[in-house]
């Protein structure tokens, strides 16, 4: 289930792309929160604290509690978009939706491999091929899982683990339903042949050997028209 984790933020009075980059200007990251049918509301947070929120790689499917002003005046949030600076990454403004305990979103849960080690193909050399590194899914705020698990063991080469093969939590299902979508497989090793040391040597001599002759003959030739 997700856990409810704390944000602290400062409320922003002006709203518009000149009080968002001022807001920037000083080393704030201009946020929204809206939804919940009331009005929206702006806020700055601190980018080294959203920095590390989004570096845990659960960002999007973690419920938290913004605490604004330090007044405990809060906002119950859900993270919904992130935009990030073009070269360097660093959050330029987020939009959180408001939640209650009956609000059900969807949500992009990330994909945890488990017992790769008891998987018969890995240990023969094949290859985790990921075809989904996250599954989509709906369900309601509190009974957002933080992950999938994915269990390899018993997998070998040529074995697909479909989303039949894992379990989710009760109230949690996938926005996909018609099919039994692949999550995963394990691929045969790929093999490169290279040459021998000793066959490049004898590539060589009778390549400089071809290239002595040809001269000989040139400089032959050019003996015999002076």
């Amino acid at each position: 289930m997700s856990d409810t984790n704390i944000l602290e933020a400062e409320p922003r009075e002006r709203v518009g792309k000149g009080a968002a980059r001022a807001a920037r200007r000083a080393g704030q990251v201009p946020c929204v929160i809206y939804g919940a049918k009331k009005d929206p509301r702006s806020i700055t947070i601190d980018p080294l604290v959203l920095r590390k929120s989004l570096t845990a790689g659960t960002f999007f499917s973690t419920v938290y509690e913004v605490n604004i002003n330090g007044s405990g005046d809060s906002e119950r949030v859900l993270p919904r978009d992130v935009q990030l600076h073009p070269v360097t990454d660093v959050p330029q403004h987020v939009d959180f939706l408001r939640v209650t305990s009956a609000t059900k979103v969807t949500v992009e849960v990330p994909c945890r491999f488990l017992n790769e080690e008891e998987s018969e193909g890995l240990k023969r050399g094949g290859v985790l091929n990921v075809v989904r590194y996250s599954i989509e899914v709906l369900c309601a705020v509190d009974a957002i899982p933080q992950e999938v698990d994915v269990d390899l063991a018993g997998t070998d080469i040529g074995d697909s683990v479909h989303f039949s093969h894992v379990k989710l939590p009760d109230g949690v299902e996938p926005t996909i339903s018609d099919r039994d979508f692949t999550i995963a497989t394990i691929a045969a090793p790929t093999v490169v042949e290279e040459e021998t040391e000793g066959e490049e040597g004898e590539e060589g001599l009778e390549l400089e050997g071809g290239e002595g002759e040809g001269a000989v003959e040139t400089e032959g030739e050019s003996t015999s028209e002076e």
